[in-house]
């Protein structure tokens, strides 16, 4: 760049494009994982389904998925990015929720110095993470964060974050009359148990990954021991 050309930049902008030449040495992960994580840790968290320990949790599946033909630096900040807006799920625009994060994120990654040529496959990996956004990944990056945020939802951590979701949307449990829905339609906004039919077991399906779909299924099976155990349990017969 000429000295004619940095006589018209703005500081901000000069800084910018002064990162730019460093970014080789800059890109390595731990250094962004750490930025990311000064950043977050200090803004205030009232959604514990979706915090430090989720997004941390998240790029550790997202990185045993990935191979190094992927772009890790930007599984790793869609990673810690992806739910930067997470409307609740009884919110009508939680649909919404990952485009939202997408556009927060963007600035928020810009003010830090991450490479601009960047931004544009994590504002994607953010915006097609989300079941209810309903948006096709179209690059291996964004299938493999879509698997490892799907796998969060499966499991036993998946079965602690559904009650926990439950309890801060005020649901029941389940329904006493009838658990299981057998003659009633699902409500998951009501009843926590009805989440598993209406989403959490249908996940597996939605895989994108090859190991994914593997560890997914394997989770699932948690899910439905915990819903064969629940059943036995409430069994109007069952015995002690």
């Amino acid at each position: 760049m000429n000295r004619d050309a940095l006589k018209n930049l703005s500081f901000s902008a000069f800084l910018r494009c002064s990162l730019s030449y460093t970014l080789p040495l800059m890109e390595n992960l731990q250094h962004w994982q750490q930025k990311f994580e000064a950043y977050l840790s200090v803004l205030p968290h009232t959604d514990g389904s979706h915090d430090l320990s989720h997004f941390r949790r998240v790029w550790r599946l997202a990185d045993q998925l990935s191979s190094e033909g992927e772009d890790k630096l930007v599984i790793l900040a869609t990673c810690y990015f992806h739910d930067f807006v997470s409307y609740p799920k009884n919110h009508p625009k939680r649909s919404q929720s990952s485009k939202d994060a997408a556009e927060k994120s963007r600035g928020v990654l810009l003010e830090m110095g991450f490479p601009n040529e960047k931004l544009d496959a994590v504002s994607h990996c953010i915006e097609a993470h989300s079941f209810s956004a309903a948006i096709e990944p179209k690059t291996e990056e964004a299938k493999i964060v879509q698997d490892a945020d799907r796998m969060e939802a499966l499991g036993a951590i998946g079965l602690a974050r559904t009650f926990y979701v439950a309890g801060q949307m005020g649901s029941k449990l389940f329904c006493a009359e009838d658990p299981f829905a057998e003659n009633r339609v699902l409500d998951d906004r009501q009843f926590a148990v009805d989440h598993f039919e209406t989403k959490l077991l249908k996940l597996p399906a939605t895989m994108k990954t090859a190991r994914g779909k593997i560890e997914a299924e394997k989770r699932a099976a948690i899910l439905q021991r915990f819903l064969d155990d629940l059943r036995s349990e409430c069994a109007k017969d069952s015995d002690i």
